[in-house]
């Protein structure tokens, strides 16, 4: 016979980084849309695109950590930081693997913005709560 249990562990439903990832992405299509329809109708200049997508990349990556940070509930910093880290690492590989896009400054440059965008979006999270 078996003893049924008397306290079951409770368990989250979903990782708070794969959450904070779909969320980054959102964000990132939504800002890449918005680029495109500012660069076509309106005066932008094609040489101000590296700067705003690489602002666009950290308002992803801190919406992102956001999430991430307000679903974990503790150390917002560590999982923005991380959040930021595998975005980059993602966005890195699909250029590389998609338009053949070799290792540049602006790849250090995305680093450099994702990684403490994603870490004070996550640190902000954890102070809004649940």
């Amino acid at each position: 016979m078996v003893n049924p249990m008397k306290t079951v562990t409770k368990v989250r439903a979903g990782s708070p980084l794969l959450y904070g990832l779909a969320v980054a992405a959102i964000w990132l299509g939504a800002g890449a849309l918005l680029l495109s329809l500012t660069l076509r109708f309106t005066g932008m200049q094609e040489a101000n695109l590296p700067l705003i997508a690489q602002i666009t990349h950290a308002v992803a990556a801190l919406a992102g950590g956001f999430a991430c940070g307000r679903k974990a509930g503790r150390k917002g910093w560590h999982y923005g930081g991380t959040l930021g880290i595998v975005y980059a690492l993602i966005i890195v590989s699909i250029g590389f693997l998609a338009a053949d896009a070799p290792l540049s400054k602006d790849t250090w440059m995305l680093f450099a913005f994702a990684v403490p965008a994603g870490a004070f979006g996550g640190m902000f999270g954890v102070g809004t709560g649940r």
